[in-house]
């Protein structure tokens, strides 16, 4: 049983503890020890102070009886023992408070403890605690609990901090950047840099509806900071070039929401072409094609004309097929003029090898073995012929176009093909070495400004597969620029000619110095 003086004194040092927010294993068998000791100790000084009661009587008798000889009174022993006692306490107390000391400095100390805290679940030693030492005891082990808890909820918020911070540093970069632009500028152009010139992306989307905010500007998360993003927003992927032409962006996101799309397929491409790729997402739906038939089964499909009621022909200024194929016939500059005959020239197309400028697609398979060729991208591929003598092959091939004055991504799909409207000007959205072959007749060539056209062929580079191989279809260039400019990006970008043919473009005469290059290039292995 505890004496109430050492379990109070006990109750005490439990209190001052949590008081002061500091947790401590407390071993409270201790106190019944140090209760038994002291009562032992307070006996046996009673019992020395009686003998020294009886020595001194004794003196003073004797001390009578010799008539007042050697009076002066000897040194006493009870303050030498007193002394001793208070030593041994002044000893324990240093030691506790070094213990103490070595505990809340050393590795187990709040800051640095790794392990959790153990919960006294039971008191040990000689006896029951009363109701006041439970009571003690649970508070003890729910406020440990909670510490638990609040540990937890820090190490979580310090992670969330952490990266916060590194992408508040990143935004704060890329804004000065920004800002350290608009002086360069101003500073060419001998104008001084006022506050009004700094600006942000809330500066950006400025002057623009609300609909082509939602489009365009960033999100919040629903569950809040997401670790894998490291933000707690999302944004659309739209092109830069949109905030460059917000006139038009603001017509394109004019429509009634859940109602029927605008037809403005030529908008859209306008501001494709003026770097507005990808264009923003609508909350619209597109018009559909009236009494529309199922399409013609595959292989069928590749080769016939689909019907008329399969298109909106509303953006085209042909409004059927016949009107398509007719284009052949017409004066005038129509991109891809006789793509849309199936059964002309697109039917023989790259059947066939005149060891010159054109190359047959079997001769082109033969060069790896069979069967590596599998997948690959056809860049500007028209009406989808080439990936159609793929198809056939065995080869799935993914054709990107443009719908200039023509359907040709919805003719591309209606032969059970990949269609995919995007512009040359866009990165191919294919992860790096994936494909086996890419393919491109005419789109790429000299109109494409130079240093646009390396990042496309080192583009070109990037999704080809090691040993992956890249026909270029009749690039075209004046003579002058073809030794000067494009053989030199060709071997900068690193790949190796398997194939290289140029011949003079002659049907403008011979003063024009044209010239077409084709080439078959692969990807090195290593």
């Amino acid at each position: 049983m505890f004496c109430t003086h050492c379990l109070n004194s006990c109750s005490s040092v439990f209190l001052d503890y949590l008081n002061t927010k500091i947790y401590i294993y407390i071993h409270l068998p201790l106190c019944v020890c140090v209760c038994k000791r002291e009562r032992e100790r307070e006996r046996e000084r009673e019992r020395e102070r009686e003998r020294e009661r009886e020595r001194e009587r004794e003196r003073k008798s004797r001390e009578r009886k010799m008539g007042g000889e050697d009076s002066t009174p000897r040194k006493q022993a009870f303050p030498q023992s007193q002394m001793k006692y208070k030593f041994k306490i002044l000893l324990l107390i240093v030691l506790t408070n070094l213990l103490t000391f070595y505990i809340f400095t050393g590795n187990n100390s709040y800051s640095n403890l790794q392990n959790p805290i153990t919960r006294i679940s039971q008191l040990s030693g000689g006896g029951a605690c009363d109701s006041s030492a439970a009571a003690l005891i649970l508070k003890l082990n729910t406020t440990i609990d909670e510490l638990a808890a609040s540990r937890s909820e820090i190490s979580q918020l310090r992670k969330q901090l952490k990266s916060s911070h590194s992408q508040t540093e990143e935004l704060i970069n890329e804004l000065s950047q920004l800002n350290a632009a608009v002086e360069r500028a101003a500073a060419a152009s001998d104008k001084p840099t006022t506050a009004a010139t700094k600006f942000t992306f809330d500066n950006l989307l400025s002057d623009v509806s609300d609909e082509a905010k939602f489009a365009v500007g960033p999100h919040k998360l629903p569950l809040g900071f997401n670790p894998r993003m490291g933000s707690d927003e999302i944004y659309f992927s739209v092109g830069g070039g949109c905030l460059n032409h917000k006139e038009d962006l603001e017509k394109y996101m004019s429509y009634q929401i859940g109602g029927e799309c605008p037809i403005d397929d030529s908008l859209s491409q306008t501001l494709m072409m003026m770097g507005c790729e990808p264009l923003p997402r609508r909350r619209c739906h597109p018009k559909s094609p009236a009494n529309y038939v199922e399409p013609n089964p595959l292989p069928k499909s590749l080769w016939a004309t689909p019907p008329d009621t399969s298109i909106i022909w509303d953006p085209y200024t042909c409004k059927n097929y016949t009107c398509l194929t007719n284009r052949r016939k017409t004066p005038g500059i129509y991109d891809c003029k006789d793509c849309f005959e199936l059964d002309g020239r697109e039917k023989t197309r790259w059947l066939y090898d005149n060891g010159g400028l054109d190359y047959g697609i079997d001769q082109v398979l033969e060069m790896k073995p069979r069967g590596t060729i599998r997948i690959g991208l056809d860049i500007g591929g028209g009406s989808g012929s080439f990936a159609a003598r793929m198809r056939e092959r065995n080869v799935t091939i993914v054709t990107t176009s443009m719908n200039f004055d023509g359907p040709f991504n919805s003719f591309i799909s209606s032969r059970g093909l990949i269609s995919m409207h995007v512009s040359v000007s866009q990165r191919f959205p294919f992860f790096e070495n994936t494909l086996d072959i890419v393919h491109s007749m005419h789109v790429l060539s000299n109109w494409i400004p130079d240093t646009m056209l390396e990042f496309t062929l080192y583009d070109i580079y990037r999704v080809l597969r090691p040993g992956g191989l890249f026909w270029l279809d009749r690039f075209f260039c004046y003579g002058a620029q073809l030794n000067s400019t494009y053989v030199p990006m060709f071997d900068r970008v690193g790949f190796r000619k398997l194939r290289w043919n140029t011949g003079m473009k002659v049907d403008r005469g011979l003063d024009k110095n044209e010239w077409y290059f084709s080439a078959l290039l692969e990807k090195p292995m290593t």
